[in-house]
């Protein structure tokens, strides 16, 4: 398949490796010395496999790619503040046949790609993996987890979102398409977002997290939360999916981090506001309370505005 993908980052370069290393025509889109890194001499990809390097098309814009284009597949990753500064510049990627897949971990993404380019080409997507950029032309993941779910946004499955998730497997990574990407698409918000929220202002790995009983109870509080906006949005999250959420928490390493708590504790532009603040928006044009979420939003906006503007400056 030929892929684009916009973001080489943990999540994007780790998926984007594996598919190039499987037979993939694969180009993407990096910034800064990381892009100057993959030109000059690849990207590397470390995981519990050990390290390969693939030597794709790097390009500083998707416009830079129009040249290769169409796209059978154009995969969006980067963060979810950047989804709606990125998406018009994707039109000339966009072809007849070609799917958009998002990959981000808030829920509006699909949505906002598609203000942009249409319905039609655009499709949900959510991806399960713990990655991370370890320098410029080097990406890590832990391999577990490491799968991508894609589903229709009109509900079920098609034969090129078929297609797309056959290629995922055969990179070593998992692929679901599923009946209900909306649903999925919160499952995963419903796990992300407490780990993001509550890990970032506790700047405590998962382990302690889990472990000291009063965060615990905060992680079950950010999820209900969550599982509450979503259900008054009429989405069909499964009846015990908080439960589910946290034998996930206790099932994953102790040195667990998100990447937005790994941003805000570096003092970098976070997902604070597509995260913890989506909660809040959504929840209040929802009639729901999330005072918990509001609570965590207060109390990391300062630092937030601080690491916008310094980005915004440099």
């Amino acid at each position: 398949m030929r892929i684009a993908v916009i973001g080489a980052g943990g999540v994007g370069g780790v998926f984007g490796g594996l598919l190039a290393q499987a037979g993939n025509d694969v180009s993407f889109v990096a910034r800064g010395e990381h892009l100057a890194a993959i030109r000059a001499g690849g990207l590397r990809v470390h995981g519990p496999w050990g390290t390969f390097a693939v030597h794709p098309r790097a390009a500083a814009a998707p416009a830079d790619l129009a040249a290769d284009a169409p796209f059978d597949v154009v995969l969006v990753a980067v963060k979810a503040g950047q989804v709606r500064e990125v998406a018009p510049g994707l039109r000339p990627l966009v072809a007849v046949g070609t799917t958009v897949v998002p990959l981000q971990n808030g829920v509006e993404a699909a949505s906002t790609l598609a203000e942009a380019l249409g319905v039609g080409p655009v499709a949900g997507g959510l991806c399960h993996v713990i990655a991370w950029r370890e320098g410029p032309g080097e990406v890590r993941t832990t391999g577990t987890p490491l799968q991508i779910t894609v589903g229709e946004l009109s509900g079920g499955g098609s034969a090129r979102l078929e297609r797309f998730a056959g290629a995922v497997r055969a990179s070593g990574a998992g692929a679901v398409v599923a009946d209900d990407v909306l649903a999925a698409t919160w499952e995963k918000f419903l796990f992300i977002d407490p780990l993001s929220s509550v890990g970032a202002a506790t700047r405590a790995p998962l382990g302690v997290m889990r472990a000291e009983p009063r965060i615990r109870a905060l992680l079950v509080a950010a999820a209900e939360e969550v599982a509450a906006v979503a259900r008054a949005r009429g989405v069909r999250l499964p009846s015990d999916a908080v439960a589910r959420t946290m034998a996930r928490y206790d099932e994953l390493p102790a040195t667990t981090t998100a990447s937005m708590q790994r941003d805000v504790a570096a003092g970098r532009p976070s997902e604070l506001h597509e995260q913890t603040g989506t909660v809040v928006r959504l929840g209040e044009e929802a009639g729901v309370p999330a005072p918990l979420h509001r609570l965590l939003l207060t109390v990391l906006s300062p630092q937030e505005a601080e690491a916008r503007g310094r980005s915004a400056s440099a």
